[in-house]
């Protein structure tokens, strides 16, 4: 409302400019109406009597008035004697003196005043609004004085995460009680970890726990075009969490805010940036020891902050909130299940044990998924068959139901690419389950999918990333091995790019390389570790080596290739039970 209303103003300020410079310019000068006249002209008006006034002046023209009341002009003869000789015919003879010259003077600096006036009146308008602005802080998500219904019972799985925020509500709650133990309690407590694992809901029970009000901020409503106004909204923020003596600051995505500072290269955009992250860092600074303030922040991004953020004093807990363990799993099933009719089939416990590497917000999406299936097709309960169907649209997405156009060949080149993935699977790492295979397209471009879980371990070894890497080469080998070198597909582009994560990764971080020695090469070369000839060629010859190892494995068992191949040309899909099968009877 208040953008339109400026624009209303602008355009009525630049009509009435437009206006008032068009009277000046008609007033002043109004050539059309002054006929220009030879001097010979002049001179037989001068001896007809025809000529009632003329102007002299020292310009090169000369203006004068017919007697009739039109004006002309014509060339100044300077000559001596010529006033008096105007003067003998009785015509009334002025002189300007530099008049025009003063008169266009005057005219200028009427211009510039109108303008002046005009840029003055904006600029005026332009300072209000900003310093508007400025004093005006982003939307902010406060509860008041109502405490939040969400509590650390909502959030399941994150126990020892859990645990450290509790603390946190006591100090919220009585901070008095370590000030006199002389404990100086976290100012602020960072999470960190994959997207949708829980950190926005942590802050929120946090705040809900100790019933104060919650300030939600993102660290993009921080960063802006006007020079200040960043650091301008952080005291904001900080002023009003004082008044309210106790609550919850989160600040999600804090990356967008507080990336490390770059020094004196730094352009002007980077120069506000670091305007406001001193901001940040100042009030955090200035907390008192009895104020009952948590600063919460989160970022999946924990490598790209500024290390005066992460110093004791500002973020002095830095708590890691990860994908659930199977348990954990089971727990954050169980809690998006209770409002739901689940069938008395459903076991949440197997699949529990199939969404390895699911987030909290990815089961979440699995359970709702299920539900809008169930409602769908208006059935009582939501049993397995809802939720396996809603696992592989969650995976893979949803499947297409028109597949006309797909022909035998891409449907035999499909088939024979998951067997290779599901074969090799089995082959090289028995511990992996393949619980389903299919080559029906789906609506995220997938033409067929292996579901390959791994086992729940805290680390990879070696020969984990190995045989990973084998298993997803497996597709491209199995399609060379039967139709020949020159007729490999695009399929296998996204098994490249795992590939190629997983090899570099390999070499240059994990130090797992004998030649490449225990170096971080990631942190030696940073952007351009991947134009680097040495790097590259090590990755190749380990990734050929494994390569021809996968085609060597295929090779042996073809006969078990083929049949998985059949099954899934002649049934779309088959399950793990299925695949084994398979494998059992051609062993």
């Amino acid at each position: 409302m208040e953008l339109l209303k400026s624009k209303k103003v602008l355009i009525v300020l630049i009509a009435v400019m437009v206006l008032v410079l068009v009277s000046i310019f008609v007033f002043f000068r109004n050539d059309t109406q002054i006929k220009k006249i030879s001097y010979v002209e002049f001179n037989e008006n001068l001896e007809n009597s025809n000529i009632k006034t003329v102007y002299l002046s020292q310009d090169a023209k000369i203006t004068g008035e017919f007697k009739d009341g039109s004006l002309f002009e014509t060339d100044n003869p300077r000559a001596e004697g010529f006033k008096e000789r105007l003067l003998g015919y009785g015509i009334n003879v002025w002189e300007t003196n530099g008049n025009n010259t003063i008169k266009d003077i005057l005219t200028i600096f009427f211009v510039l005043i109108v303008f002046g006036g005009f840029f003055y009146f904006l600029n005026k308008n332009s300072s209000k609004q900003a310093q508007k602005e400025m004093t005006q802080m982003s939307t902010i998500e406060d509860a008041g004085n109502v405490p939040f219904s969400t509590t650390f019972d909502d959030v399941a799985g994150n126990e020892e995460v859990k645990e450290n925020l509790r603390e946190m509500v006591d100090f919220i709650r009585e901070p008095e009680k370590y000030e006199r133990y002389g404990a100086r309690m976290p100012r602020g407590v960072l999470l960190y970890g994959p997207p949708g694992t829980g950190k926005t809901l942590l802050a929120k029970a946090l705040a809900g726990e100790a019933k104060v009000p919650f300030y939600a901020v993102t660290g993009s409503d921080f960063i802006q075009v006007y020079a200040g106004l960043g650091a301008s909204r952080i005291r904001s923020l900080f002023k009003k969490a004082r008044g309210a003596e106790k609550c919850v600051i989160f600040i999600d995505e804090i990356d967008a805010l507080g990336k490390k500072r770059k020094g004196s290269s730094a352009n002007g955009a980077s120069d506000e940036s670091d305007r406001t992250l001193n901001a940040l860092l100042t009030e955090m600074s200035g907390f008192k020891g009895n104020e009952g303030i948590i600063v919460v922040a989160a970022t999946n991004r924990i490598d790209t902050l500024d290390e005066a953020l992460l110093r004791p004093g500002r973020f002095d807990r830095q708590l890691e909130v990860g994908l659930p363990d199977i348990n954990a799993r089971y727990k954050i099933l169980e809690l998006h299940s209770k409002n739901k009719p689940i069938s008395d089939s459903v076991d949440l416990k197997r699949i529990a044990y199939q969404t390895v590497y699911f987030s909290g917000a990815k089961l979440e999406s699995l359970m709702n998924e299920s539900a809008m299936i169930a409602a769908r097709f208006n059935h009582s309960s939501i049993d397995m068959n809802h939720i396996d169907k809603a696992f592989y649209t969650v995976i893979a997405g949803e499947e297409k139901k028109d597949r006309s156009y797909i022909s035998l060949e891409e449907r035999k080149v499909t088939a024979y690419h998951e067997a290779g993935h599901a074969l090799v699977t089995k082959l090289v790492s028995p511990l992996n389950r393949v619980t389903k295979i299919s080559i029906i397209p789906s609506t995220k471009g997938a033409g067929g999918f292996s579901m390959n879980i791994p086992p729940d371990k805290l680390y990879q070894s070696k020969e984990d990333i190995l045989n990973h890497i084998m298993i997803a080469l497996g597709g491209r080998a199995a399609e060379e091995l039967i139709f020949g070198k020159d007729k490999i597909t695009t399929g296998a582009s996204n098994d490249l790019q795992k590939t190629t994560d997983m090899i570099f990764a390999m070499i240059a971080k994990y130090g797992m390389d004998k030649e490449a020695g225990l170096l971080n090469y990631e942190l030696l070369l940073g952007d351009s570790l991947g134009n680097n000839a040495y790097i590259l060629d090590r990755a190749k010859s380990i990734v050929n080596e494994l390569y021809s190892n996968t085609l060597q494995i295929l090779k042996e068992n073809i006969y078990t290739l083929e049949s998985i191949t059949n099954s899934l040309l002649e049934n779309e899909s088959i399950d793990e039970e299925e695949l084994d099968k398979i494998i059992n009877k051609c062993a």
